[in-house]
């Protein structure tokens, strides 16, 4: 990821270009573009192209807060990676996105949001707890076909906390507790792993993040960015 200017920046209807690198939607895949270098420790070029094919494209619009909304947009799809430096794979992927008028940190103290897969379906779940105190608890079922439907899933169970502390928990059927499968992302306020669960007796493995916003927050933690996500000012297309 590479934080850039507003000169680095071109949108249409159907591509988002950004730098070197952009998003693509044919009308049924996503054409994902890539052309970034890695940050340290292991500085390197990172290119090549991501392709991914949704099941479906939903309609939901979920309003996180006044000033922020999340967009599941194919929680059922197929991807095909191939990157330098080794990763090239397929399998099961999703996409989503959020959208806001106010900086995260401003609104929420704490989020965990995951996506579970199932053999005909897919279970998102999101919650929140916002400065003012309120929460989010929401969960939302969608089918192959992309039929959604709100759903109450079981209650939040806690779990083993990062390996930078940071609160983990998501939701299980009575008698589970979940688990990290895999690490995917381990930052002083953020985890993003695989995790296993028990979802309505089924047993699955989805990509869970933790966010905390109320470490986010602190002057110490901000500068550390710089260095993960370096910035690029400058930039002009040919």
């Amino acid at each position: 990821m590479t934080d850039r200017g507003r000169s680095a920046l071109r949108q249409s209807a159907d591509t988002l270009t950004l730098g070197p690198s952009r998003m693509h939607w044919t009308g049924r895949e996503l054409v994902i573009d890539v052309d970034e270098v890695s940050s340290p420790p292991l500085i390197s070029a990172v290119k090549g192209r991501i392709v991914l094919t949704p099941s479906a494209v939903t309609g939901v619009e979920l309003a996180l807060h006044p000033r922020h909304v999340w967009r599941p947009f194919a929680p059922l799809a197929h991807i095909s990676v191939n990157l330098t430096q080794g990763h090239v794979w397929e399998g099961h992927g999703y996409f989503d996105a959020n959208f806001g008028t106010a900086a995260l940190e401003a609104d929420f103290d704490f989020w965990t949001w995951g996506r579970f897969p199932f053999k005909d379906r897919a279970l998102c779940i999101y919650d929140a707890t916002r400065r003012d105190g309120s929460t989010l608890d929401f969960g939302l079922e969608v089918s192959a076909s992309g039929e959604a439907r709100e759903i109450t899933p079981p209650a939040r169970t806690t779990f083993r906390r990062s390996r930078w502390q940071v609160r983990r928990e998501t939701r299980a059927d009575p008698g589970t507790t979940p688990h990290e499968v895999m690490s995917m992302l381990d930052a002083p306020f953020y985890s993003r792993s695989v995790v296993e669960t028990r979802l309505e007796g089924e047993v699955t493995q989805g990509v869970h993040e933790a966010l905390d916003l109320t470490r986010f927050r602190s002057p110490l933690l901000k500068p550390m960015l710089a260095v993960r996500v370096p910035r690029r000012a400058g930039w002009r297309f040919d």
